[in-house]
């Protein structure tokens, strides 16, 4: 699997070369630009030296499209986090930026009364992102400071986060659509796709699936786009031949199981906020100069990965544009990473044993001229070896592999009661409890439900073994619109909508090609989608392919070229030869039962303004290039941005524009859910040098050290959950049963250890 995946890795990179298809579908900086401008144009509004006041959640997005020196241009002497107590302003005028939350406006309202108790004026504005909210002014109205504020709107729309994925960067859309019932999201995200037509031209033909991704379908056509000031001049290289929309909750399974490639794996084990990781310190040092020592030996064995988890950590930011070897590396199956990295080493130290053989000033000027670049790949080398190292102890848990086992087991749908036995077993040991519910609700929606008995047992070991405070996360994942930790079979009284939302995963698994079983080799993984999770295709992914690359769902389409260009020479066999025409785009056409019986409304609307511009819009011409953008409602994770990169490498003229809410991940999904106290603590992800010009708040304020507390008691516990004496003692309970009566079955073991804990307690 190894070499099939690094080899697709470089014949990808040869055949965009060669076909000039290396550019991106769209020239996205725009987009940044559009940021960068909006954030400008609301700073000057407001004359003189200024105070920002700044949200926390939007310290991560902004730090995407701003820098300190743009910021102290226009006029901002110091920073302070939004946050409850006084406020110690210097300036005249203070600036509030925020999403416009009913906590954050609380918190307004009440230093501008504390302040309008000291001696010196202010002048106030608030900033509301991404546009002014009705209940804003109606809670500074009744808190009787509605007349001291200036209220106005910064428009933060999409932001570019890699050259073809731009995001909305908002962590809590699918929490306030799924269990808030706040549908905010889809308007907000309507107004960003808006933006996107004005720039890039209008969308031909809105496909998707899901009742809310109908609900944006809707807003979307019902709103021509308008061209204005944003639009870009001339048309673009690649022009839209479509939008399809997916809701995250047509595919909840793909987000919940472990993300396997090196990107999202880096997600899943370390976490990836705002395209920032946190990394140790040592991995981010220039490499050494080179010298006499082995360069793959130096590079690839930097420190120990024991040495490294023990070290501080500084974030970093994870993009292509500054990291040579990310765009090879991110999509990855993380098998294939260790081969990958141990090839670019070798090529680097032959690059750099060229000094030797220069003999002439010229020969040392060419050398000297890639020296730079070597260094950067030489660094570049050096962290992902060392992410690599910390990565691979963690795969290599007991944890980590059971839980893998009991997802392929799943989804095989292969003896379910086993797999629910080995959950129960997972929450005896102590596991982690973010996967021990992402397994209950794979269970669930695989199998349409859990018998009621058993899912009320597992229930109440979770309150028992995790906290009651998880009460509240249980019933939301059982409640509409979620409906992923059901009862089967469902009580009469159950509401039609929960019934009709019931999984067809069986069905989808043959009729979508979902699982790969039982391949002849590796390659038959290595060529289809499914290696993003070494055998599973996600279902958000085939759904685009219904639409824009058919032929992938009914056969491996790189398997089947590989086939053909055997009995060919060297020259044949690469990918540059064998890459085939994108089909038009027809809609569902040849899928519609499949799609059909997927809960949720399915969207296809050829928007009235453009029906009859220039003749049906499934005609496109062969020789230009298209556009086809993806929208993620509710989240999508790096498994899907990958598996999206793999399909547009399969066919000549399409190519893909990535749009999401936000990145997500089965861990965030259930943490956003579940909130405090099992929510992490929220650390800002503005890049370092943006830090330095925060001011920090009076001493008076202990919100400040109440979180550099928290910080420090995670950072020494691990971000884990201790084990509490309920837990101990299940751990050596049952080792002790089991060696006393291998025989006796799980679910009598553990009903005898329940009655010793409880005989425990009482003495």
């Amino acid at each position: 699997m190894a070499t099939s995946s690094t080899s697709t890795s470089h014949d990808h990179s040869n055949h965009s070369k060669s076909n000039g298809e290396a550019e991106p579908a769209l020239d996205v900086s725009a987009l940044k630009e559009l940021a960068r401008k909006g954030l400008v144009d609301a700073l000057n509004s407001v004359n003189g030296a200024k105070t920002l006041v700044l949200d926390p959640s939007l310290a991560g997005p902004l730090g995407l499209v701003t820098e300190v020196a743009l910021l102290k241009h226009h006029g901002v002497d110091k920073m302070f986090w939004l946050e409850s107590g006084p406020l110690s302003a210097t300036t005249t005028n203070i600036i509030y930026l925020c999403r416009p939350l009913v906590k954050w406006i609380k918190i307004i309202a009440d230093q501008l009364k504390r302040l309008a108790r000291e001696p010196s004026k202010h002048t106030y504005t608030l900033l509301l992102v991404p546009r002014i909210s009705t209940l804003v002014s109606r809670i500074l109205e009744e808190e009787g400071v509605l007349g001291d504020i200036t209220i106005s709107s910064y428009n933060l729309q999409f932001i570019p986060v890699a050259e073809d994925i731009v995001s909305l960067e908002n962590e809590s859309a699918f929490k306030e659509l799924y269990t808030d019932g706040d549908e905010t999201v889809i308007y907000n995200s309507m107004q960003a796709l808006m933006t996107l037509q004005r720039l890039y031209g209008p969308f031909p033909r809105v496909l998707g699936k899901g009742d809310f991704a109908q609900k944006l379908a809707t807003l979307l056509t019902r709103h021509p786009p308008q061209s204005g000031s944003e639009s870009s001049s001339g048309v673009p290289n690649a022009p839209f031949d479509s939008l399809i929309i997916i809701d995250r909750g047509v595919d909840m399974i793909t987000p919940l199981l472990t993300q396997l490639t090196y990107k999202g794996l880096i997600d899943e084990m370390i976490g990836i906020r705002h395209s920032h990781v946190e990394v140790p310190v040592s991995l981010l040092a220039a490499p050494a100069v080179p010298g006499q020592e082995n360069t793959e030996a130096s590079s690839s064995t930097a420190a120990p990965a024991s040495s490294l988890t023990k070290e501080k950590r500084k974030k970093h930011h994870l993009s292509p544009t500054t990291d040579p070897l990310l765009g090879e590396l991110r999509d990855l199956n993380f098998s294939s990473v260790g081969r990958k990295l141990n090839q670019v080493a070798r090529r680097l130290d032959d690059d750099y044993k060229l000094r030797h053989q220069a003999k002439t000033v010229a020969q040392l000027r060419d050398f000297v001229g890639k020296l730079g670049g070597l260094q950067s790949e030489h660094q570049a080398l050096r962290l992902h070896t060392g992410l690599s190292e910390l990565l691979v102890p963690l795969t290599r848990t007991d944890e980590f592999n059971k839980s893998l086992e009991i997802q392929q087991n799943l989804l095989a749908s292969y003896d379910i009661p086993a797999q629910l036995a080995a959950i129960e077993e997972m929450i005896a040991q102590g596991a982690d409890m973010q996967m021990v519910v992402r397994l209950l609700c794979l269970t669930s929606i695989i199998n349409g439900g859990i018998r009621s008995k058993t899912l009320e047992a597992l229930k109440r070991e979770i309150l028992q073994a995790y906290g009651y405070s998880l009460l509240p996360l249980l019933l939301s994942l059982s409640a509409p619109p979620l409906n992923v930790l059901l009862p089967n079979p469902l009580p009469a009284s159950t509401p039609a909508s929960v019934a009709a939302s019931k999984y067809p995963y069986n069905s989808l698994r043959k009729s979508l090609r979902l699982l790969i079983e039982d391949p002849d080799n590796v390659d038959d993984i290595e060529n289809d989608i499914s290696y993003v999770y070494s055998g599973y295709a996600p279902i958000s992914v085939r759904l685009v392919q219904c639409v824009a690359q058919k032929s992938g769902i009914l056969s491996n389409p790189a398997s089947e070229k590989d086939k053909k260009a055997k009995d060919g020479s060297a020259a044949s066999k690469a990918k540059g030869s064998s890459v085939v025409q994108a089909h038009p785009i027809v809609g569902w056409k040849g899928f519609e039962d499949a799609v059909a019986s997927i809960p949720g409304a399915t969207v296809d609307i050829v928007p009235t303004a453009l029906a009859g511009a220039s003749g049906p819009s499934s005609i496109m011409q062969r020789e230009q290039p298209t556009t086809t953008a993806v929208f993620f409602l509710g989240g999508c994770t790096y498994t899907e941005i990958a598996a999206l990169r793999w399909v547009g490498r399969q066919s000549r003229g399409r190519k893909f524009l990535i749009a999401t809410t936000g990145i997500v991940s089965g861990a965030s999904l259930v943490e956003s859910i579940a909130g405090p106290p099992h929510a992490t603590t929220y650390l800002p992800f503005f890049p370092p040098p943006l830090l330095q010009i925060f001011a920090h708040p009076p001493e008076t304020n202990n919100d400040t050290a109440k979180r550099s507390a928290a910080a420090k008691r995670k950072k020494s516990t691990g971000g884990k959950k201790k084990l509490t004496g309920f837990n101990k003692f299940m751990q050596t309970e049952v080792a002790r049963l089991k060696e006393q009566d291998p025989d006796l079955p799980h679910k009598e073991r553990f009903k005898q250890v329940i009655e010793n804990w409880n005989k425990q307690k009482e003495k």
